[in-house]
């Protein structure tokens, strides 16, 4: 066996899946924050998740991650075993979200390269005074691992030399265990196991050995399972507590054996008896069987070997046979680098650019070519590219529940520092959205949410005067619709104050002086809310006043092309709607042209094409076009006028009109012609090009040129 080995290999796979395990334990734990005390299946979970990120940091050797989540483990397993009535469930929550984040913050150090330096004697201390509160002051008792320990500083192996001397207390035992068939890296959980017995073992041994030299073992493993022979002064249940069963131990089987069988190794074979006896059947049926076997004959089965298996008997219940079922087929997963799908996308986007160069080259043109074959395997080549884009656009795809549960933790920490009862409520979390968009809405969200709890529900006692319910209500939704991804952020406070709103406006020199108050709609007002240095706050708070919330929201959103749209009711709550798009890289768009420009729309913002007559414009004395279409009034945009074009078509005869409609704004748009629709592969402008209103991006076309991307938002405001 190799006791000093290379952790490098091991640090990614450490990382993501106690990453995994923190997200579960925060989602179960905010789950039933609001409960009376956790239910028994979330306290095994618990116990079994810090015995998992105990077992792997002490592998890792981070100390202090090990000897915090052990102290945690201590005392769910005091919850699990002794039942103990009035504990402060609020308080216990408090507690797993301390040491979480504790975890975190220690695997975000250990993820920058960052030296481990993080100090868990508070937090140990605290659950020792914890653990006493909930026990009367009696620590647990019943097995070694229960007790509670008195320092807070946890101590590893000086060594790991096992002297294989026998006492007249040492007891020998057999343990089989069995791994789930889709655990990743058995071996290394393996030597979890062998880590954590060393602390009682006199003597060890495993079998297969090689778990750490050989990686390809992990599949010898997961079909035959681990086996060890230990040697301590431990009871079978002291045993089954330090290995556990979690979400990569399926089973463990524990016997006692005698020291010939230990010192026979794996190698040993049984020359016992080997009757197996049904615990229902009669003296005489086990007799008849034994004597059977005795006599070398075989009982008579009415079944091929293999075909049943004993289940389980629960108490009162005979013990039953039951059929076999057939494995099911099991989704396996696989951890990828997000910057190689990064690279593998850009490739992607590379490919549709390329295509369209193949399938738009000006060769093809040529009169009297017989392209009928070029075409057959252009629509196949077609067809390929877009299968192909959409298995991969599939693969980044992520859910946003571990975003929307990072909010409910949000709701829970502000709430109970601000002193307001919050319910807060999660509805579609499951709806994906590509993992880059995430990376962009996750500060958004976090501002939006703080807002909600800060500004929008009242306090308790304006809620009782109010007449409203003694819990405030935050919703945060999530839907696909039209290619976008709609999430709102509802409260059932206050709503925004349009007055006071004004007032701040006006004071700031925001308001159009010509215009006078009642000309401005609510929501052009809401929009105010988003400007840089406002904040309607009179004192800067911890989470507000400052005005520099909601400006970010803004940017984040339109920076993926998304959008802020604000609804509001005075005393009955708000509204922050956010659209944003599925995806970044590849988008349907429609490709015009304006003089001797491109430009590309998106196909989605595009309600109508149309072509008009001179006489349906009307002009005003400022300069602004207006089109009457079937009763209804656009207002007109000549692209080549809004972008200082010399050589565009003047006529509306001459071009093309397109109605587009963006969160009911509709607005028409005159081009000089229409080219058709492509897949559009998105970039960004570069850098050194100011940012220029109206402008998401550009694109390369087939015949090579570049194209500019239109932003509908922009063009409507």
């Amino acid at each position: 066996m190799a006791e000093e080995f290379n952790t490098d290999g091991m640090l990614d796979m450490y990382l993501f899946e106690n990453e995994q395990l923190l997200e579960q334990l925060q989602e179960t734990v905010l789950e039933q924050k609001d409960e009376d005390c956790f239910d028994e299946d979330s306290i095994n979970e618990i116990f079994r998740t810090m015995h998992t990120i105990k077992g792997s940091s002490g592998i890792m050797m981070f100390d202090d991650i090990t000897a915090v989540s052990h102290k945690l483990e201590d005392v769910f397993y005091f919850l699990r075993e002794s039942n103990p009535e009035n504990v402060p469930h609020v308080e216990l929550v408090t507690h797993v979200l301390d040491v979480a984040d504790f975890i975190t913050n220690e695997m975000d150090k250990i993820r920058n390269g960052d030296p481990v330096d993080g100090d868990a004697s508070s937090i140990i201390a605290d659950l020792d005074k914890f653990l006493e509160k909930i026990g009367g002051g009696e620590k647990k008792g019943g097995s070694k691992k229960s007790e509670p320990k008195k320092e807070n500083v946890h101590e590893e192996p000086k060594q790991f030399y096992i002297a294989p001397v026998a006492t007249s207390a040492s007891r020998f035992y057999e343990i089989n265990i069995t791994f789930f068939p889709e655990t990743e890296m058995a071996n290394v959980h393996a030597y979890k196991t062998v880590y954590a017995l060393k602390e009682i073992a006199e003597d060890l041994m495993y079998s297969p050995e090689d778990i750490l030299t050989d990686e390809t073992i992990s599949e010898t493993i997961i079909e035959n399972g681990f086996k060890i022979l230990l040697q301590a002064q431990s009871t079978e249940e002291e045993i089954r507590d330090i290995i556990g069963v979690g979400y990569d131990i399926e089973r463990v089987d524990v016997y006692e054996c005698d020291a010939t069988r230990f010192q026979h190794g794996f190698d040993y074979e049984d020359h016992d008896s080997d009757v197996h006896i049904d615990l229902d059947s009669s003296v005489e049926e086990i007799e008849d069987k034994a004597k059977a076997e005795g006599d070398g004959e075989k009982p008579k089965q009415s079944a091929k070997p293999g075909d049943f298996v004993i289940k389980s008997k629960e108490p009162g219940k005979r013990k039953k046979l039951a059929k076999n079922k057939g494995k099911s087929e099991k989704t396996s997963f696989i951890s990828v680098d997000v910057s190689k799908m990064d690279q593998l996308m850009d490739l992607i986007g590379e490919l549709v650019i390329s295509e369209s160069v193949v399938l738009q080259n000006p060769d093809l043109k040529v009169p009297g070519l017989n392209l009928n074959s070029f075409n057959k395997a252009a629509a196949q080549m077609s067809k390929i590219s877009t299968d192909l884009q959409n298995v991969i656009m599939s693969m980044r795809m992520v859910p946003l529940t571990n975003t929307f549960q990072k909010m409910n933790r949000i709701v829970f920490d502000v709430s109970r520092k601000l002193g307001k009862e919050i319910e807060f409520e999660m509805v579609g979390e499951q709806t994906e959205v590509d993992k880059n968009i995430i990376e962009h809405i996750s500060d958004p969200l976090m501002h939006l949410v703080r807002n909600a709890v800060d500004h929008g529900i009242e306090t308790n006692e304006e809620r009782a005067e109010s007449g409203k319910s003694e819990k405030g209500k935050i919703t945060l939704s999530a839907k696909t619709e039209a290619g976008k991804v709609w999430i709102s952020v509802e409260d059932n406070g206050k709503g925004l104050d349009r007055e006071k709103i004004l007032a701040k406006a006006k004071k700031q020199g925001i308001l159009d002086g010509s215009k006078p108050d009642s000309a401005y709609t609510d929501k052009e007002i809401y929009q105010f809310i988003t400007l840089p240095g406002f904040s309607t706050n009179e004192q800067i708070t911890e989470y507000s006043g400052r005005g520099v919330g909601m400006d970010v929201v803004v940017q984040n959103l339109q920076s993926i092309g998304g959008m802020l749209d604000i609804e509001s009711e005075p005393g009955l709550g708000s509204v922050m709607n956010l659209k944003i798009p599925l995806t970044l890289a590849i988008i349907d768009g429609i490709v015009m042209e304006t003089g001797s420009s491109s430009f590309v729309l998106e196909s989605g913002v595009i309600k109508e094409f149309v072509r008009v007559k001179e006489d349906m414009m009307i002009h005003e004395p400022n300069g602004e076009e207006y089109i009457m279409i079937r009763g209804e009034c656009f207002p007109v945009l000549r692209l080549g006028k809004w972008y200082g074009l010399t050589d565009y078509k003047e006529s509306v005869e001459d071009g093309m009109i397109l109605i587009l409609e963006m969160e009911g704004s509709k607005v028409c748009l005159f081009v000089d012609k229409l080219i058709g629709e492509q897949e559009i592969v998105v970039k960004p402008i570069p850098s050194y090009i100011k940012k220029i209103k109206g402008l998401s991006g550009c694109t390369q076309l087939g015949d090579g040129s570049i194209a500019l991307i239109l932003d509908p938002a922009g063009l409507i405001e």
